[in-house]
């Protein structure tokens, strides 16, 4: 069986919580172990900031887009924003790599992402924003729970 949630939010820092708590609650259906639902709370933190910090630089009258799915144990995360977009996603990829080292920010988001999830594509175009894609296959208990 398939299921779907989208949410739509301003870009207020305070709304990553909201993202982090929505998508736990929205994948507790399949019943994640402890381990899966921390990654994700995490993934879910790291591009939620980013599409703030980075694709919006903290104005918080822009739109952040969360869409989640879940089929057959699978689950798939979409962030998107309509912001500065990424001059070179290799680059970004690279640990420790942040466009905005004045912040003291740690340039490991899409590190974190890469190793939490089994997948993660990202989409951008400089002035158009960021579209960040991450699917996990999920371990879930509910095998170990019949």
């Amino acid at each position: 069986m398939r299921n779907e949630m989208t949410l739509e939010f301003l870009s207020v820092s305070e709304n990553e919580s909201l993202a982090r708590v929505s998508v736990a609650a929205f994948i507790s259906q399949i019943n994640p172990t402890m381990e899966e639902l921390t990654d994700i709370k995490t993934v879910v933190s790291e591009a939620v900031t980013n599409a703030i910090i980075h694709g919006y630089e903290d104005r918080k009258d822009k739109k952040v887009m969360l869409y989640c799915s879940i089929e057959d144990e699978q689950i798939e995360i979409v962030i998107k924003d309509e912001g500065n977009g990424i001059e070179n996603v290799d680059v970004a990829r690279e640990p420790l790599y942040t466009s905005k080292p004045e912040w003291e920010r740690s340039g490991m988001g899409f590190t974190i992402m890469e190793n939490f999830m089994d997948k993660v594509d990202i989409q951008s175009e400089p002035g158009a924003g960021t579209t960040v894609r991450m699917t996990k296959q999920l371990t879930s208990t509910r095998a170990l729970c019949n």
